[in-house]
């Protein structure tokens, strides 16, 4: 069940802060084609090579754990692993939907808008149900493809919602998706006035850089290691977003979630920048 916080007017202050530091340029991120294979990845010794971490060195006890998702699904894309093991060490968290998810169809007479916004949160409360978890959601309700224009918003509502000492969880500043970008700035800098801690997350820069990637911040990487069931739940809680993993025949598009694309996110691991 979703939680809304109102958040207050805007400050002052993240007004300006959010100008001078508008989220990225994504020209040389693009997301196009079919993106780097995921057998390049495994077969590039980097991955294996970045130091591993625990969710008790991540997240230590006591501490929440705020996951902060661009779209319906990213939760799960990103960090369904760490999910599972925050759930499985007794950690509070609280997941914060930025957007419901309601552009991804544009034109698309099988997926309306007002579609989208009933099915992607549902799918997303099915996803985390196949997880075994039902974490406290709070719904900012941003318009999807334009979380730029509403950092304000996300900043304050972050700011009212963080605590010193959580852990924030979100898509990294660089991420190549224009959303992914905002939603990482803007928990950035909330995290930074309420003395919580940043960990960034990678989705579709798996897509758009290469093996040893100068534009990616290796020197920050560790790697999650998942268990056997772990993984095979997260597959399972995937398979809930059926808007993203089918195509759509009334505009021709293809889905947004093919295979090609899930492959590089359903390893036995996930990697977080510290």
């Amino acid at each position: 069940m979703g939680i809304m916080i109102e958040p207050q007017a805007p400050t002052a202050r993240m007004q300006s802060t959010s100008r001078a530091q508008a989220a990225p340029q994504t020209s040389d991120r693009l997301i196009a084609g079919r993106g780097t294979p995921d057998a390049d990845w495994q077969a590039w010794g980097g991955l294996a090579a970045l130091p591993p971490v625990t969710v008790a060195e991540l997240v230590p006890p006591y501490r929440r754990a705020i996951i902060v998702a661009p779209h319906p699904d990213d939760e799960v894309l990103a960090c369904g692993g760490l999910l599972q093991q925050l759930h499985a060490q007794g950690t509070q968290t609280v997941l914060v939907a930025a957007t419901d998810g309601t552009s991804s169809h544009p034109g698309s007479a099988n997926l309306t808008p007002s579609d989208l916004a009933r099915l992607r949160p549902q799918e997303s409360a099915a996803a985390l149900q196949t997880l075994g978890l039902a974490p406290q959601i709070l719904r900012a309700r941003l318009i999807d493809g334009q979380v730029r224009a509403s950092m304000d918003q996300l900043h304050t509502l972050l700011v009212q919602l963080l605590r010193s000492g959580d852990v924030v969880f979100v898509t990294w500043r660089q991420d190549g998706h224009p959303d992914h970008e905002a939603c990482g700035l803007a928990a950035s800098l909330a995290a930074r006035a309420c003395r919580a801690t940043l960990i960034e997350m990678p989705v579709w820069s798996w897509h758009w850089a290469a093996p040893g990637d100068r534009r990616v911040p290796w020197h920050r990487a560790c790697r999650l290691d998942l268990g056997a069931e772990e993984l095979h739940r997260k597959q399972q809680a995937i398979q809930c977003f059926q808007t993203q993993l089918n195509d759509d025949p009334s505009t021709g598009q293809q889905a947004i979630l093919p295979p090609h694309v899930l492959a590089r996110l359903l390893h036995p691991y996930e990697i977080y920048f510290t």
